[in-house]
């Protein structure tokens, strides 16, 4: 028999070499290859199998066809929490099976997060148990009776070791439970594994064996992840791709809005967000984020436009604010919090060039109010709009919505969900919308101005301006 060959992991990205190198050839990070012993597989893993294998499966009956596994899925029932916005993220409950992967910031509310969605899922009749890798019991416990949980039946556990974990919920002498929480898996490792907690190579293989454990035993798995300094969750992106759903918990420490963010699920729509107030009594639905968001809008007021965007299904109207200041500096200011940075280079490019504003030599400030960040190009138009409001010193009207696409030649591109984001708007008591053109039949008590190109608005304002 041969000799399985050892190989080197990087700890920064997870790519393996057959020889050691002082630096890492796909992500540049110097002395990150670490040796890892072969690895045998264990028991019951899916292996090399015989190719009569399939054949002998059909026969027992271990194969079905897709019209036995539709009815499979159709007879499938989601376990609900009963929190509408986690429900909604996740697709309108957890699918049996499923593995999730939960990150965000330290200190953000994940875990406050999952323990009050296992309470919620307990009170609905679905065994949860709750382990934890960070904290110990009693910290546990007083985390409960802060949330106001103290007399649900989650059940606690705290242990570092995966085999332990493995053993002890599928030991054949109690039911599997419906959703087990792993908070979190840098702190979990497997004794198969040399290497310390939190490498690459143990975040890897303990997720490997926590997808097949979901996948055997018909668990719902969370996962907790926490993120690096660029905002992604720590450890190889193979194991993003590897489980079913990753959301994102979103949100400053210092705001008392969060955002849990889908940017992938198997069984539901991507990109889908869910809003919760952070309080003392710990975090509580928003089911109308708009006005949330919104509520301590200033009017009147330059360089502050609301913008009519749509994340997931859901549209959500928010406040984007825009300060442009005489620079000091031979290098021009950008602070940007809530969008894309290298977006609005674009704009303020377009504003330029397009429009002969001569922005691009001011410090340019630019704010998301209330935490939201957000990715989708209809934001361009708002964010165009508040720069100009800004400069021109002239406030928009306080009661206007504004989307659309922005060009590089200047032109205001048509959007999607068009229909959506108006009937947001005047359920929430907006006149007017700005809006490139479109071809909407909805009869709503709102003023379409539609705009072709950039300059339009620009020259509006302008004259905003000159005869207030």
């Amino acid at each position: 028999m041969a000799r399985a060959q050892e190989k080197y992991v990087c700890q920064a990205c997870g790519a393996t070499t057959a020889k050691w190198a002082g630096k890492c050839d796909a992500c540049g990070e110097w002395n990150s290859m670490v040796e890892e012993a072969p690895v045998s597989a264990p028991p019951g893993s899916m292996g090399a199998a015989p190719t009569n294998s399939l054949r002998k499966a059909s026969a027992k009956g271990n194969v079905i066809d897709f019209a036995a596994m539709a009815g499979a899925i159709k007879a499938s029932k989601r376990y609900e929490s009963g929190l509408s916005e986690f429900d909604r993220v996740v697709g309108g409950g957890l699918v049996p099976g499923s593995v999730t992967l939960v990150g965000g910031d330290p200190g953000i509310g994940k875990s406050t997060l999952l323990m009050q969605a296992c309470a919620a899922l307990t009170a609905k009749g679905h065994e949860t148990i709750y382990i934890s890798g960070e904290e110990a019991l009693e910290q546990l416990r007083l985390r409960a009776l802060r949330l106001g949980l103290q007399d649900s039946t989650v059940k606690l556990a705290t242990e570092t070791n995966m085999r332990d974990i493995l053993t002890t919920l599928d030991n054949g002498e109690s039911e599997t439970p419906a959703v087990v929480v792993i908070d979190s898996i840098q702190t979990m490792w497997s004794d198969t594994i040399t290497a310390s907690p939190g490498t690459v190579s143990q975040v890897r293989a303990c997720a490997q064996e926590l997808i097949r454990f979901a996948k055997k035993r018909n668990c719902a798995v969370f996962i907790v992840g926490h993120v690096t300094k660029d905002g992604q969750i720590a450890g190889p992106r193979v194991v993003e791709h590897m489980v079913d759903t990753v959301l994102y918990f979103e949100g400053e420490r210092s705001d008392r809005f969060r955002v849990l963010r889908g940017v992938k699920n198997r069984f539901g729509a991507t990109d889908e967000i869910g809003v919760f107030e952070m309080r003392d009594s710990g975090l509580q639905e928003v089911h109308n984020p708009s006005a949330l968001f919104l509520d301590s809008r200033g009017k009147n007021v330059s360089g502050a436009a609301v913008f009519a965007g749509v994340e997931g299904t859901r549209p959500v109207l928010v406040e984007i604010q825009a300060l442009v200041a005489p620079s000091t500096l031979g290098t021009p200011r950008r602070a940007v919090v809530g969008w894309e940075s290298s977006r609005l280079a674009m704009v303020l490019a377009v504003l330029d060039a397009r429009c002969g504003l001569g922005i691009g030599a001011q410090d340019v400030y630019l704010n998301v109010a209330g935490g939201l960040k957000i990715r989708e190009p209809a934001a361009d138009l708002a964010v165009a709009a508040a720069l100009i409001s800004s400069m021109a010193e002239t406030p928009l009207p306080p009661d206007s919505v504004i989307f659309g696409e922005i060009s590089l030649s200047g032109a205001v591109r048509h959007v999607a969900q068009t229909d959506a984001r108006l009937k947001e708007a005047a359920k929430l008591g907006f006149t007017e919308a700005l809006l490139p053109a479109s071809k909407t039949d909805l009869k709503l008590n709102l003023r379409l101005n539609e705009v072709e190109v950039l300059g339009d608005l620009v020259r509006q304002l302008w004259q905003d301006r000159t005869t207030s």
